[in-house]
Order: structure tokens, then C-alpha cells, then sequence
């Protein structure tokens, strides 16, 4: 077991909006990635799911609530069921923290839809994990 430098990890991401996880901790993924320009508006029905900056600035917004903009060694949870759509003006690299099993997208389907699997594979390929 050695440590791992979680933004260097994101820097590695070769597709934004691309997570990859990089360690498991019970049933919660800790995922990293590299993020620009707007993602798909979802929601995750029975999970929450935390972001937290590790670079960069990103911004939650809400159909229902204020816009959350989150800065560098900012935290957010997004409570479950909740509708939001991540984006970041510029390039900004992120941490993820959700229950294994949430879908990427929630329900929604779109080019940028990663699964479970998907996002195991690339930090393999990347991180050789």
C-alpha cells in the first residue's frame, strides 16, 4: 500500500469529464477527473455525492436552488434526488466521493456516460492500479 497524490492522479485523466477511480473505501468510490466546459444535467435517486477541488474552479448549478461555486480545497454534496449539472469555465481537476454503485449520469444516457467498469479500467490503464 503507498500513497497517492490525488491531483496528480487527475492530471492523468486523458478525457475530461471522465472519472477514474482510485481507491475504495467500503461501498464508496473515490474517484478523480479532469473537468471543462458543461456536463449533463442528472440526478442520483438514492445517493448523494460529494465534489471536492483540487484545482481549479467549479461550479453546481441547480434548477430549483442558487448556483454553488466551489473554489480549491472547496467541498459540496449534492443530496440525493437532487437535479444538478457540474461546469467549469476553465480546465479544474476534481475528487468524486460516492457509494460505488451510483451511476455516472443517474438515469440519463449521454456521450459523456462512463460506467462503473469503465472508470475502474482507465485508472488501470493510467495509474497501472
Amino acid at each position: 500500500m503507498s500513497a497517492l497524490n490525488l491531483l496528480s492522479a487527475a492530471e492523468l485523466c486523458p478525457d475530461t469529464w471522465s472519472p477514474m477511480v482510485v481507491a475504495d473505501v467500503n461501498a464508496t468510490s473515490v474517484k478523480v477527473a479532469r473537468v471543462e466546459g458543461n456536463f449533463v444535467w442528472h440526478h442520483h435517486e438514492e445517493e448523494d455525492e460529494a465534489f471536492l477541488v483540487l484545482r481549479g474552479e467549479l461550479k453546481i448549478c441547480y434548477r430549483d436552488r442558487e448556483a454553488v461555486v466551489l473554489k480549491s480545497g472547496d467541498l459540496h454534496v449534492v443530496p440525493r434526488g437532487v437535479e444538478h449539472c457540474p461546469q467549469a469555465e476553465e480546465e479544474c481537476f476534481i475528487v468524486l466521493i460516492e457509494q460505488s454503485s451510483t451511476a455516472h449520469t443517474g438515469e440519463v444516457e449521454s456521450t459523456l456516460t462512463r460506467s462503473a467498469e469503465e472508470q475502474r479500467d482507465a485508472a488501470e490503464v493510467v495509474l497501472g492500479q
